[in-house]
């Protein structure tokens, strides 16, 4: 099959690349941050997540943020939503997209949202109904589609049980979440392979991480078979706060990058990235954790 011609990407550097910092972000930064990848051509940009500030302090401001971003036109700005409580304040908060997260393995669902798959899957069904009623877009999330940190291997099929639960839950897009990083181009396509036999390819995403260094390679690996979305952080921030060593979403520099360099549309700038990446990592005093976007950014400086 002939890889794709555009690509959309879903920029999640200001919900899930932001969550885990321990520093408090000012809610002006984040919302400086969600415009400034808008503008930058991203056509959707995570915003935040109505969960309790109790489990998420970094996401306490998620209300007075999604009311006050100055929303581009044609951008979407998609925010989590555990349960009804909490779609309903993001209702009331002005979303137009929610997405729900589940997982793969029982282990980790328990963990990191305190329920069974199934039970999971039956919280989330009041969302998608109320998401329905309001015309709001669900968007799915799966952990652990590879690997789990307390299961090991994650057969494929369950990946596709629960794709296909969320997809005929009304979930528009499902996102298949390599949460610990562990896949690999083989592992990822039987998994993808596994889903697209329930679900449309079209509507399947990839959410990779990049702690083994694979998260480019399951990206093309994933184009091979027809995937045309992938969920991306900037400057690689963020990781799981429940899988140890599992810091490192894959950074969008790095994926444009390699997108532009397979003649791939995707309609973000680059360069004006890569200074979006630059500017959030001083602002928290850390290094960007994208080659691409450290070596344009010295080319520029060296310039």
């Amino acid at each position: 099959m002939s890889l794709p011609g555009k690509v959309r990407i879903v920029e999640v550097g200001p919900r899930d690349g932001l969550q885990n910092e321990k520093q408090e972000v000012p809610t002006a930064v984040k919302l400086e941050l969600i415009e400034r990848l808008a503008d930058a051509g991203l056509p959707a940009v995570e915003a935040t997540a109505f969960v309790s500030p109790k489990w998420i302090p970094q996401m306490a401001d998620h209300t007075e943020v999604l009311e006050r971003i100055r929303r581009k036109p044609g951008v979407d700005y998609p925010v989590l939503t555990p349960n009804l409580k909490g779609f309903e304040a993001a209702r009331a908060a002005g979303a137009t997209e929610v997405a729900i997260f589940g997982a793969a393995s029982e282990a980790f669902s328990k963990k990191n949202i305190n329920c069974s798959i199934a039970e999971s899957l039956e919280r989330f069904r009041p969302v998608t109904d109320a998401a329905r009623n309001a015309n709001v877009k669900v968007r799915g999330y799966i952990s652990c589609v590879v690997g789990c940190p307390y299961e090991g291997d994650i057969e494929p099929d369950k990946v596709a049980e629960v794709a296909e639960a969320l997809f005929h839950m009304g979930c528009y897009e499902i996102s298949l979440g390599d949460t610990i990083g562990v896949g690999t181009p083989a592992k990822t396509q039987r998994m993808i392979k596994a889903c697209a036999q329930r679900v449309p390819i079209e509507q399947l995403a990839g959410h990779y991480h990049d702690t083994y260094g694979q998260a480019l390679a399951n990206i093309y690996a994933s184009l091979e078979l027809g995937v045309a979305t992938f969920d991306s952080s900037i400057a690689g921030l963020g990781g799981c706060p429940y899988a140890a060593g599992a810091s490192g979403n894959v950074a969008t520099e790095d994926v444009v990058y390699m997108l532009n360099g397979l003649g791939i549309e995707t309609g973000v700038d680059l360069d004006r990235i890569v200074e979006i990446g630059e500017w959030i990592c001083g602002v928290l005093g850390k290094q960007p954790a994208t080659k691409a976007g450290r070596a344009i950014a010295a080319k520029k400086k060296a310039a």
